[in-house]
């Protein structure tokens, strides 16, 4: 599958490749490509079955991390690789299963583990909207608000809402998350562990409880070379939460894609 994407930054050089997570798109993770991108290329990636991206019913990390696969291939054929939530789960599959690939690896507050949590109840939101006749964000915000009181996360919802087209429509693919949510929220069994050999950055944030004691044994147990940092202040959406922080954290951990 070919995968919408954004090239910024210099021409030569390693590129950066950054992967969103659920819900979100490329342009979630601006702020960081923005610093990186002051020395080196930096593509930012839709999804499949988010922004941009093709729709397809197969929304396993096996399906997301071929796909990121066939991307770097298309830019050349290795980068550094940072991944958010489940776009770190899919950074994460894709080192492991195809090392060659990558150089270094950041993955912004996830564990390779399964979670306990669901996120199913945003599609369920989302699919509840009668948006067939909105013309304006403000109208949908209100009528999300009934079933998403917290006014950040609506709004990172909504911007996944295609007003200009006809009809308005979603441009996630709700049936396939919401089909696929106990993968997404899970962690491949089959993944090999110890296959990738390259440095690996896990960056948490401090107030998160994604990347618990057991999480950070299992990220060792597949990335024995990992290290952890953690950002002060922060939650899960770190990237946004403290901007500046995981961008400087990111430049300095993967510097001018030189070397190994």
């Amino acid at each position: 599958m070919k995968l919408n994407h954004t090239i910024s930054g210099p021409q030569d050089g390693l590129p950066v490749l950054l992967v969103h997570g659920l819900y979100g798109q490329g342009r979630n993770l601006g702020a960081q490509a923005r610093k990186l991108a002051e020395t080196r290329p930096v593509i930012t990636v839709d999804l499949r079955n988010h922004g941009e991206s093709p729709h397809d019913p197969d929304a396993s990390y096996a399906a997301l991390a071929g796909d990121l696969a066939a991307l770097i291939g298309d830019l050349g054929g290795r980068v550094d690789l940072v991944g958010h939530s489940m776009g770190g789960k899919a950074a994460m599959l894709l080192a492991l299963t195809h090392p060659e690939l990558v150089r270094r690896l950041a993955v912004l507050d996830i564990a390779p583990i399964a979670y306990g949590h669901d996120q199913t109840r945003f599609v369920d939101a989302m699919e509840a909207l009668q948006i067939a006749t909105m013309t304006r964000r403000a109208e949908a915000d209100r009528a999300l608000a009934e079933h998403v009181p917290e006014r950040g996360v609506r709004a990172f919802l909504l911007q996944n809402l295609d007003l200009k087209a006809q009809p308005v429509a979603w441009r996630l693919n709700l049936s396939a998350l919401r089909e696929y949510m106990p993968q997404i929220v899970g962690w491949p069994e089959d993944a090999p562990k110890g296959s990738f050999a390259g440095k690996v950055l896990e960056i948490r944030g401090e107030l998160s409880d994604y990347v618990t004691e057991a999480g950070e044994a299992a990220l060792r147990a597949h990335f024995p070379q990992a290290r952890t940092v953690t950002i002060k202040g922060a939650g899960h959406w770190l990237h946004a939460d403290a901007a500046d922080a995981v961008g400087d954290t990111l430049a300095a951990f993967l510097g001018d894609g030189k070397g190994d």
